[in-house]
């Protein structure tokens, strides 16, 4: 995938090896990069990302500074969200998540990287 480089290969293969056997959500709550509600009863909170595994959220943000550059489909996605109002941070993590997801269908799914096949 464009974007994703060796040490972002390597950290994902080393720090995460259920990647390719969980599903999506799991997969995005795992790294941490899943918005977590907080609310209570008639409260309402901000959606926020917290927990998972820091290492790899930390070495998937840089990569995704490289593949909102570089890939199409995330460039499309992050400037989608910015037109839409949300802050910068917020669309990156965003872009992550998606990123988590893809790669987690790749791996389970034993394919190779194609732009014609990822949706918007």
């Amino acid at each position: 995938m464009p974007g994703v480089g060796k040490i972002v290969a390597a950290s994902i293969i080393s720090n995460v090896p259920e990647l390719g056997y969980i599903t999506n959500k799991q997969a995005s709550s795992l790294i941490g990069v899943a918005p977590i509600t907080r609310e209570s009863g008639r409260q309402k909170g901000k959606r926020m990302i917290q927990g998972g595994r820091a290492q790899v959220r930390t070495v998937l943000y840089m990569a995704m500074m490289s593949a909102i550059q570089c890939n199409s489909i995330f460039k499309a996605t992050y400037e989608r969200l910015l037109a839409a109002g949300k802050p910068k941070k917020v669309a990156i993590v965003a872009c992550m998540r998606k990123m988590v997801v893809i790669l987690n269908s790749m791996l389970r799914d034993g394919v190779m990287w194609d732009k014609d096949s990822v949706k918007n």
